[in-house]
């Protein structure tokens, strides 16, 4: 249901770069955020909360040699604090919701990259420690097993190569008498299915596809690392984004 909503509005998105995208939405949530907080909120109430904050602070650093005055000055400061907080709670409530929602979408659609068609990939289904056995692959025609499509369980897990044209399949897992299906998506585009299925009760924990986690900024073309690498995938990316969006918002609507 989420995905019918959602998808109308941000797919369009998803054929821009990675880190366009993302900087779109974020620029637009923060947009959002700020507008909501900005009418929700007595502003002049808050203009004067964030002065008398400053005023406090300013006068505890000056009564630092003076005990009881420090005490009724940080008393103070709390009660200003905790009126300040009061009022930014509403806005935060109504905002955190669809946040959420558009956070669940962003990683259901750009966590990862697609399974290109043509591509070799892996699907690695895992066990609980104590199977052991063989395990059957079976695909549709438009997916080519590379190797045995029958994998004796090593280590706790099955491994099977794959490749094949772009669409949308079921791959199904046969284990013990008993299927296992896990989706799959093949796509040119920004599109791919749920990386990982896990399963309860089961001798079978998870099924796992190998897409690679997306990077949406990589300042010095390097294959691998994390941040400190230059690398930064879509969650990193969105934060970056949002908080410069976030401060030049308030900052230009004058937000207190």
């Amino acid at each position: 249901m989420l995905e019918s909503i959602l998808n109308p509005i941000f797919s369009p998105m998803l054929r821009l770069p990675p880190v366009v995208s993302i900087a779109i939405i974020s620029i637009a949530i923060s947009l959002l955020i700020t507008l909501v907080y900005k009418y929700m909120t007595d502003q002049t109430m808050m203009k004067d909360l964030k002065t008398r904050q400053k005023d406090l602070q300013k006068k505890m650093k000056e009564s630092r040699k003076e005990p009881d005055k420090l005490m009724k000055l940080q008393k103070e400061a709390m009660d200003v604090n905790m009126k300040y907080m009061t009022q930014s709670f509403k806005p935060t409530l109504i905002t955190f919701l669809p946040i959420i929602i558009i956070f669940g979408w962003l990683n259901a659609s750009i966590a990862y990259d697609p399974i290109l068609p043509g591509q070799e990939f892996t699907a690695t289904v895992a066990f609980n420690n104590d199977f052991k056995g063989n395990v059957t692959v079976t695909v549709p025609d438009e997916i080519t097993v590379i190797g045995d499509t029958t994998k004796e369980i090593s280590n706790a897990t099955a491994e099977f190569k794959l490749k094949g044209t772009e669409g949308d399949y079921l791959l199904v897992f046969e284990y013990n008498g008993k299927n296992y299906d896990k989706e799959l998506t093949i796509a040119k585009e920004q599109r791919y299915a749920p990386v990982q299925k896990l399963f309860k009760k089961e001798p079978v924990k998870s099924i796992t596809l190998s897409n690679s986690k997306l990077i949406a900024i990589n300042l010095f073309n390097k294959e691998e690392g994390g941040f400190f690498a230059g690398r930064v995938g879509w969650l990193g990316t969105y934060i970056i984004f949002s908080l410069v969006s976030s401060l030049g918002l308030r900052k230009l609507l004058k937000i207190y």
